[in-house]
């Protein structure tokens, strides 16, 4: 019998498998992943990670392999406009004011999902975690003692412990009957990746429009990652239609601050929602990741609340562990739902509290939101508290990786 099996080979599921690794060596840990091997070389897309992410794939080992490639996000502007208004008027901007910037680390930034998940399989094999592909989970059966993993190959592996890492539509929430809170926007996130003319000199910016926000965010060697909302039926007929007319209305959107634009990059279309697990937590099963929330990409937080369960599960069950405990027992993981819930549930309703306000077109809202995002420009103490919220930078109370501390 192993120790904890983890079902999903991204981002979640390594740097927790490398986290309890790292900090409790004598612990089996397999990881099996559905998705054919190598498949992950073909992600195109890139992901904002904020400062506090980044302190803990530093204390995991692996952020020196990541760090070349990636591009600091030094400045965040914030605009609101209707997509044919000539000019677009800046409310917000954050910059240079947060603690991760004082300690010379910007609030965020931007990773290539293939160099970041790279540099985690890489820090996973050197730990000798068993790592399994193309092998689903095609279900479970726990008792007092185990939990007995089917295995879609054939065969099953006994562990004290499961972690679910297998994304926001996971079939083994379901199979644990963990209900949820669901709600679809009827919005469709557009990725994709430009190269421009000119320099962004590490600016984000983040333009809200009716149909919702249109995201820039900076890679390296002149080039952005764009994450542009649309209604469903529009983002679709945009990924399938002409390239020319992908073009100009892309155009419209990103404007010509930056020169000619090329689109350098796949574009997919990803469904947007809200997906909120009501536990965490069963019988030697554990969620984490976009298994235990699915948010809207509006205030770009959704990869980060997935490092934060890491760092919250991966001490949980070191701690246990030294402790003598069970590390499968509901009163062992409870402490990790307890860590957990409450921030995502929190940031879940702040983002679609955002994406509702902000994708609309109705003038006295418009109003009531440019006037508070012009308010919070203003207050350097408000101002203050939201730059940190972006850093994602850990208390005391908060899980030590996040604060770059060994578990």
């Amino acid at each position: 019998m192993i120790d904890v099996l983890i079902a999903g080979g991204g981002y979640v599921g390594l740097s927790l498998a490398v986290a309890i690794k790292s900090a409790a060596p004598h612990l089996a840990v397999t990881l099996v992943d559905g998705a054919p091997e190598g498949v992950w070389k073909k992600d195109e897309r890139a992901s904002a990670i904020a400062s506090a992410a980044s302190h803990m794939l530093e204390a995991l080992g692996v952020w020196s392999e990541i760090e070349p490639e990636a591009e600091p996000i030094r400045r965040m502007v914030i605009t609101d406009s209707k997509t044919a208004d000539p000019v677009r008027p800046v409310f917000l901007t954050f910059e240079g004011a947060g603690e991760a910037e004082e300690s010379g680390r910007p609030f965020a930034h931007m990773v290539p999902n293939v160099v970041m998940v790279g540099a985690l399989r890489n820090a996973a094999e050197k730990l000798r975690v068993d790592i399994r592909h193309s092998t689903p989970v095609t279900g479970f059966k726990s008792d007092d003692h185990a939990v007995a993993v089917a295995l879609a190959a054939g065969g099953e592996i006994e562990a004290r412990l499961l972690v679910a890492c297998d994304g926001v539509k996971s079939k083994l929430r379901a199979a644990a009957g963990i209900k949820t809170v669901e709600f679809d926007y009827g919005q469709s996130g557009i990725v994709t990746t430009v190269e421009h003319e000119r320099p962004h000199n590490g600016t984000a910016e983040e333009h809200f429009l009716p149909a919702g926000p249109f995201a820039t965010l900076p890679l390296r060697n002149n080039r952005s990652s764009l994450v542009w909302t649309e209604r469903t039926a529009d983002a679709e007929k945009l990924v399938r239609g002409d390239d020319l007319v992908f073009e100009e209305e892309l155009e419209r959107r990103f404007g010509h601050k930056l020169g000619t634009l090329k689109v350098v990059g796949g574009r997919r279309a990803f469904p947007l929602g809200l997906t909120l697990a009501r536990e965490f937590i069963a019988p030697r099963f554990a969620l984490a990741g976009d298994a235990a929330h699915g948010i809207h990409p509006i205030s770009g937080q959704g990869l980060n609340l997935g490092f934060k369960d890491v760092a919250a599960l991966a001490e949980t069950i070191v701690d246990a562990d030294r402790l003598g405990l069970d590390i499968g027992s509901l009163a062992v993981l409870e402490r990790y739902q307890t860590w957990r819930r409450f921030d995502t549930f929190r940031m879940g309703v702040t983002t679609d509290v955002l994406n509702r306000l902000f994708s609309n077109d109705i003038t006295p809202v418009r109003a009531l939101r440019d006037f508070g995002l012009g308010l919070v420009d203003r207050l350097p103490t408000l101002k203050s508290f939201f730059i940190k919220q972006a850093e994602g930078l850990a208390n005391e109370r908060d899980p030590k990786l996040l604060g770059g501390r060994a578990i």
